[in-house]
């Protein structure tokens, strides 16, 4: 036997108690940014998340799209301004939101999950009554008068409830669900909502095992810079607290907070653009990225 099957099949033994724990369990993956990379990174994700539901477990995939949204705005010749991390979405930029992200993008990572040799269906938070959306509304500090005032974000949205009739049928068929994140208000109107927060509302709706959010770094670093293996809940309300998480990392990690809250068992954030991160989160004793638990 050479040493290369030996280390196969000793990878194999290692994973076998990991396979034994998610067996049948749901798990939430947000696919997106950089992580989402060129044409064979993606059908890399695609072939890791159908090993995934070959060997038991239930992948439910949220992803987002804003390089691609840009590129099709700058297509367009439409300008795009944020506020806060979220995209200021017109009537006439939703329309472009929705045709990238429902349509494109969509289409794109559930071909590439088929195509590994598993069945994935892309569909919208609007499809099925999946997610049922309510107008984001958030303020901003004048810092010349250190007063707040709300600000407009247009049709951007959030949560308000998820339905999870569509992705259970489609889970008891092992089918993959991948979803965009769009959802419709009670009057029919179509919103953009952030792909973490809708994979964290979904996570929790679901009771998923474990929600793993691919971003473009390891996880969360301490205050001397080491990164933090696991952490709790209440760890990570002490650093942001304290500072040391801060920037775009805080709502990466209340959306962890908001899914385990919901029940959720452990939220995960690590580097999607490191080859098979998330076998190596789900499989290995020690992932690669930063494990949030209750």
């Amino acid at each position: 036997m050479t040493t290369d099957a030996q280390d196969q099949m000793a990878i194999l033994a290692g994973a076998l108690p990991y396979l034994k724990r998610y067996d049948d369990q749901i798990v939430v993956v947000k696919y997106g940014g950089h992580a989402m990379g060129e044409e064979e990174s993606a059908l890399r994700f695609g072939r890791d998340i159908a090993l995934l539901e070959q060997v038991g477990v239930n992948p439910v995939v949220v992803h987002g799209g804003g390089p691609q949204i840009n590129a099709m705005l700058k297509r367009l010749n439409v300008q795009s301004t944020f506020v806060n991390g979220l995209r200021v979405t017109d009537a006439q930029m939703v329309d472009v939101v929705e045709m990238v992200l429902a349509g494109t993008v969509n289409k794109q990572v559930a071909e590439a999950i088929t195509r590994a040799g598993v069945i994935a269906v892309g569909i919208s938070g609007k499809d099925g009554n999946l997610i049922r959306a309510r107008k984001a509304e958030r303020t901003i500090r004048d810092p010349e008068t250190n007063t707040e005032r709300e600000i407009d974000l247009g049709f951007v949205g959030e949560p308000e409830q998820v339905d999870t009739k569509v992705l259970r049928l489609l889970i008891g068929a092992d089918i993959v669900p991948v979803v965009a994140p769009v959802g419709v208000g009670p009057d029919g109107q179509t919103y953009n909502i952030n792909a973490d927060t809708v994979a964290g509302a979904i996570a929790g709706a679901l009771g998923a095992a474990r929600l793993l959010m691919l971003t473009d770094v390891a996880g969360v670093r301490g205050p001397d810079g080491v990164h933090i293996p696991e952490m709790t809940v209440s760890d990570v309300r002490a650093g942001i607290e304290a500072g040391w998480i801060s920037g775009g990392m805080i709502p990466k990690v209340e959306t962890c907070i908001y899914a385990i809250e919901r029940g959720v068992q452990g939220a995960v954030i690590l580097d999607g653009r490191v080859p098979h991160s998330v076998l190596a989160e789900l499989f290995t004793p020690a992932g690669p990225g930063t494990l949030i638990k209750p």
